[in-house]
Parts: structure tokens; C-alpha cells; sequence
């Protein structure tokens, strides 16, 4: 007996969860307004209107002159149904009660009038009202869930067998399978758009998602390619402060003690810095080094930017080069920067601008090396790229990690301009911040 009451309160229990689920869905006035087309805007909510003007005048007549009722009456009915079209607009549920509630209205009054005279009529639901109906859970379903327009349309299923199945009437042209066809199609096909479209939007976040993780990636892969290539730089200073700190005591006669002492000292903390920073090294290189260079190979400075070039017009690209000021050697960090920059430059006219001639230019100046490279237009369009203008966050990586800035940008009608300024010194502590460049 215990038992089949453990039932019964667990059945009761479903029915209220399930009341209350019912209740949440359609006892609502919220507002889902109808998304306008990207196209042509307002073109749904024109066709709405007007679907509704027609619901309205339509309803009126078929209701007085078909149905017998009075004029003021059906056009009150017709009245509520073309607003429950217009209402569906914005707040669909809604109009889905209002458009329920006239059809019922309706359905009742008719059948007090068939009583009395047996006119035939399209019963329980006008054509006029099927088609509102039909525009309601279209709606309807375009913007809820699919739990909910389901519900909606069960409920109407429900009335319309309640009122032609269970009610009646006398001499009548049934319309109740008809309707229920056409709201299933109906709730259907608004679901399926509303799926389609929330998987496009999906996949448009999805996309965009995708290519900023990509740049991202990118850039991280760039900067630890920059990190190596300068930590292979530093430890170069730092095998010169090693093997200076022990020559110093031998190029003075008779160093004191603690001369000594603190020469080794520094001989010390740089094998110590040096061994620690082989182990970094380690960690940062490369299983893919740069096209035509070793792993092992020591970074390239603009010494060997002829070599370059020459490789650039080995590959089918006419290349001229000019330097300006007085040649001198540079810091290492940035003749390394300006050979990758360069690189990088003439790397994208490769790829992006098929028949173009591209120009190098070298301006030292007192402060500040300039690095500009320029092409011009290309005989033809190269085909997209999914890794296009990341060689272009890489340059500007380089420079603003100098102190330096890096610009990009058309130039000459439909060729391209590269430009770096690299400082020749490194900023003191007190300089301010330099401002990154465009990319």
C-alpha cells in the first residue's frame, strides 16, 4: 500500500513539474521581437501587415456573410485576429492566446447561428482565421524554443479537437484535420529556420573565434622566435664578459687581491648566467627554422642582406637596394630585426603581389635605422590567404620591441609600403614609452 503511494506522489509530482514547465512557456507576454532580414530590412514586417489588413477585412465578411453573424461582432473577432498577427511580431506567445481565444469566439458564435438556420459553413476554423493562426506559429516558432512552439501547438491541436470532436455541430464543412495539417507544417518549417539560423550565427562566432585564435597563435610563435634569436644574441655578450673577466688580471702587472677576487667573481656569475641561458635556449629553439637556414646557425645581421636579396631574385622577384647615411656597425638586436624585417617584407611580395618589383632602402642615421621596403603593383591578385597580415604583426613585434615603430600601408595606387624606424641605442629608464606603429 506504502508503495502505490510512493506512486501516486511521484506521478503527482511529474504532473505539477510538467504544469509548471506549461506555465513558464505560455503563461508569458515577454517580448521576441522578429529579427529584420539583412537584405531587406523590413520586408517581413511589411508582408506581416498587410497578411494581417487581409486577416482583418477577409474574417469580417466571411463571418457576417457566411457565418450570420452580426457586422459589429465579426469585425470585433476578425479585429482581434488580425491584431494577434501584428502582436506576433514582437511578442508571439501572446499573440498566440489572442489568436486562440478569437477562434474560439468565433467557433461558438457560428455554431449558435447554425443551430438556428443549418447554414453551412468552414467550421471550427474560418479560412481567414487558419491563415492568422498559421502566421502566428510561424512566428512563434521562429523566435522560441522548440519545446514551447510544440506546446503551442499541441494546445491548439487539443482545442480544435475539443471543439469539432467533442462539441459539434450541425451542417458544417470540417476544417479541424485541415488546420492541424498546416500548423504542424507551420511549427516545422519555423523551427527548422530558426535551427538554420542560430547554426550560421554559431558558425560565423565559431569562425572569428578561429581566426583571432590563429593570430594569436601566431603572434606567440613570432615572439618566441624574436626571444630566441636575441637570447642567442645576449649569450654571445655573455661568452665576451666571460673570456674578458679572465684576461683582465694578466693584462695588469701585479694585480691586487682583490682585483682578483672580483674579476672572478664576474668570470663566475657569467658562466653561471651563460650555462642558465643555453638551457632557455634550448627550450626556445626552433624545430623549424627559416627557410634556407640551419637551426644551429648564427643569427644573420645586414651583412648578408645581398645574400638575401640575391636568393629573393633567385625566386623570380626583381629587387633593387639603396643605402643612405654613413654604414656602420649596429647594435645586434637591431641588425637582426632589420634582416627579419626585411626578410619578412620581401617574403609577402613573393606571395601577395604576383609580377611586382620590390625596392630595399637602408637609411642610417644618427639616432635611428630606417627600413623601408616597397613594391609595386602587382600584374594579378594573389588567391586569399588564411595566414594573411600575420608576417605583418611579426615586423611590428620586432620594432615595438626595439623601441621603434613600423607602418604598412598602400603606396603608389595598388603597390605596398613597409617602413621601420629602429632605434641605435636602447632607450634609457627614464624615456617614455614608445607608441606602437601600424600594422
Amino acid at each position: 500500500m506504502s508503495s502505490l503511494n510512493a506512486v501516486g506522489d511521484t506521478g503527482a509530482e511529474h504532473i505539477r513539474r510538467w504544469l509548471g514547465v506549461l506555465r513558464d512557456d505560455l503563461l508569458t507576454a515577454r517580448v521576441d521581437p522578429l529579427p529584420p532580414s539583412m537584405w531587406l530590412r523590413w520586408l517581413p514586417h511589411g508582408v506581416v501587415w498587410l497578411a494581417a489588413l487581409g486577416v482583418l477585412l477577409g474574417d469580417a465578411a466571411q463571418l457576417n456573410d457566411n457565418g450570420g453573424l452580426d457586422p459589429g461582432f465579426a469585425f470585433l473577432v476578425a479585429l482581434g485576429q488580425a491584431c494577434a498577427v501584428v502582436c506576433a511580431l514582437w511578442r508571439p506567445v501572446l499573440a498566440w492566446w489572442m489568436s486562440l481565444a478569437a477562434t474560439l469566439v468565433a467557433a461558438f458564435a457560428v455554431r449558435a447561428v447554425m443551430d438556428a438556420d443549418g447554414d453551412k459553413f468552414t467550421w471550427p476554423w474560418t479560412a481567414a482565421g487558419l491563415i492568422a493562426h498559421l502566421f502566428v506559429l510561424l512566428l512563434l516558432a521562429l523566435r522560441v524554443r522548440t519545446r514551447v512552439s510544440a506546446e503551442a501547438l499541441a494546445l491548439t491541436a487539443l482545442a480544435t479537437y475539443g471543439v469539432q470532436g467533442l462539441v459539434g455541430a450541425v451542417d458544417y464543412q470540417p476544417t479541424g484535420q485541415l488546420a492541424v495539417i498546416l500548423f504542424t507544417i507551420a511549427v516545422v518549417l519555423g523551427a527548422a529556420l530558426r535551427g538554420r539560423r542560430e547554426a550560421r550565427a554559431e558558425l560565423m562566432q565559431q569562425t572569428t573565434l578561429t581566426a583571432e585564435e590563429r593570430a594569436r597563435r601566431t603572434l606567440l610563435e613570432e615572439r618566441s622566435r624574436i626571444a630566441r634569436e636575441l637570447h642567442d644574441v645576449v649569450a654571445h655578450h655573455m661568452s665576451v664578459i666571460s673570456i674578458q673577466a679572465q684576461v683582465a688580471p694578466h693584462l695588469v702587472k701585479d694585480p691586487p687581491d682583490e682585483l682578483k677576487e672580483n674579476l672572478a667573481g664576474i668570470r663566475q656569475n657569467a658562466v653561471e648566467a651563460l650555462t642558465e641561458l643555453r638551457r632557455v635556449l634550448d627550450v626556445l629553439r626552433s624545430e623549424h627554422p627559416a627557410p634556407g637556414e640551419r637551426a644551429d646557425a648564427p643569427q644573420p645581421t645586414l651583412d648578408r642582406l645581398e645574400a638575401l636579396v640575391e636568393n629573393t631574385r633567385a625566386a623570380g622577384l626583381t629587387v633593387t637596394t639603396e643605402v643612405t647615411g654613413e654604414r656602420r656597425p649596429l647594435p645586434p638586436g637591431v641588425e637582426l630585426s632589420a634582416y627579419r624585417i626585411v626578410q619578412e617584407a620581401l617574403s609577402n611580395v613573393l606571395r601577395h603581389a604576383h609580377g611586382a618589383t620590390a625596392h630595399v632602402t637602408l637609411a642610417y642615421g644618427p639616432r635611428a635605422l630606417r627600413v623601408e621596403v616597397v613594391n609595386t603593383a602587382p600584374i594579378r591578385e594573389a588567391s586569399p590567404s588564411a595566414g594573411a597580415r600575420h608576417g605583418l604583426l611579426g615586423m611590428r613585434e620586432r620594432a615595438v620591441m626595439l623601441g621603434g615603430t613600423l607602418t604598412a600601408g598602400p603606396w603608389s595606387g595598388r603597390g605596398y609600403r613597409v617602413e621601420a624606424r629602429l632605434p641605435v641605442s636602447a632607450p634609457s629608464a627614464t624615456d617614455p614609452l614608445p607608441q606602437d606603429g601600424t600594422a
